[in-house]
């Protein structure tokens, strides 16, 4: 007669929670940053029967849905929640909408009138809006294999004030900035409040279900040109590209608008779930900023965006660090010779290094799905 394994020893078989713990996995384990998306023709079928983008993550069956479907297909080692980072501005108020072919569209939110209509973070509304992501994340739990590792997440503070901000994506956050160099306060208070409302929205998805969870700061690459001083005033504090990558922000922008409130988080989240499993994202922030990122936040692991050296990053962090990425979406999409390649380069980067195999962006609609299946082979040796 069979025996039943105690949950404790289901979590030691997910591997990404190994690897999070510091142990080298060869090969390493593997998923991919908006795994569950429109390249798949599962997905795109979904997609279509959810009706808009927002009733597909509101809605547990759809949402359990489409972060299934990869598992299914590729057999990842890690599923993450299918939601968007857009839906803590709509909780709090902030109309949110998304635009087919465009991308998401919000009320922007351009001075201390628009703030005064968002809900405050204390208010059971919040939560109560995002119950539906809660279930998602339990049933997923219920529905997913052992092995696989759940990830929750959200948006970093600055990447979703940018987007509240703004109302929209744009290449330089050009809004954002010009407001937090124009009206600090106002933006500290924003930026305050998602610090609150997002380390109870972590809190809730951990003790939903989630084994780890994943902050993205999409947008590190694009923080304001200036920063306050002691007495109130802004200096500037370096350029910022009109492109994400491969540039970096200043480092005193990078600590003050980033890694500060992240690392509020984090410490918030732990201390309601104690040894809370933490990665963070912070895309464009330079060779400099990633090898800050645990030291400076208290993260378990540090995502790897496509524009920095692998391989010169674990040589600047300890050999403790976690690590995670950096392939480059473009070269999953040109597949072949150059994509085994760069499969390679990443395992003799982190070889005997805690890391896990992921892209360095999310995956791209056009990506073929027989280059997933190939960067899989390779990765597990059987190509």
């Amino acid at each position: 007669m069979g025996t039943t394994m105690t949950g404790t020893e289901r979590k030691s078989e997910r591997k990404v929670l190994r690897v999070l713990d510091g142990e080298a996995i060869g090969p390493p384990p593997a998923w991919m940053m908006r795994q569950a998306g429109r390249y798949l023709p599962e997905y795109r079928a979904t997609r279509a029967e959810a009706g808009s983008f927002l009733d597909l993550c509101y809605s547990p069956d759809f949402a359990v849905e489409v972060t299934l479907q990869p598992i299914r297909r590729f057999g990842f080692d890690a599923a993450i929640l299918f939601s968007d980072i857009l839906v803590v501005p709509h909780a709090l108020g902030q109309d949110v909408r998304f635009v087919e072919g465009e991308g998401p569209r919000l009320d922007p939110l351009d001075g201390r009138e628009a703030f005064s209509k968002l809900r405050e973070a204390g208010d059971p509304a919040v939560m109560t809006h995002l119950a539906p992501v809660f279930e998602t994340v339990t049933r997923l739990r219920a529905e997913l294999p052992g092995e696989t590792t759940l990830l929750g997440f959200c948006g970093a503070p600055w990447t979703v004030a940018s987007y509240m901000i703004g109302g929209r994506g744009t290449p330089d956050l050009a809004p954002a900035r010009a407001l937090a160099e124009g009206d600090t306060a106002l933006v500290d208070a924003l930026i305050d409040r998602l610090v609150t409302v997002q380390t109870d929205y972590l809190v809730r998805q951990l003790e939903a279900g989630a084994d780890a969870v994943q902050i993205f700061e999409s947008h590190a690459g694009t923080l304001p040109l200036a920063v306050p001083t002691s007495d109130g005033t802004v200096e500037p504090v370096g350029d910022v590209a009109e492109s994400a990558l491969p540039g970096a922000p200043a480092a005193d922008a990078l600590t003050r608008w980033s890694l500060q409130p992240i690392a509020r988080m984090v410490a918030g989240v732990r201390a309601r779930v104690p040894g809370a499993k933490i990665i963070v994202f912070a895309r464009g922030s330079g060779l400099d900023g990633h090898a800050r990122v645990v030291p400076e936040t208290g993260a378990d692991a540090v995502g790897v965006d496509w524009g920095v050296d692998l391989k010169a990053l674990r040589a600047t962090v300890p050999a403790t660090t976690v690590t995670q990425g950096n392939l480059h979406p473009e070269t999953l999409i040109e597949g072949g010779a150059a994509l085994d390649a760069a499969v390679d380069a990443v395992l003799e980067a982190t070889a005997g290094r805690p890391h896990i195999f992921n892209l360095g962006h999310g995956i791209t609609p056009q990506t073929p799905v027989a280059h997933v299946e190939r960067m899989l082979d390779r990765l597990r040796g059987q190509g």
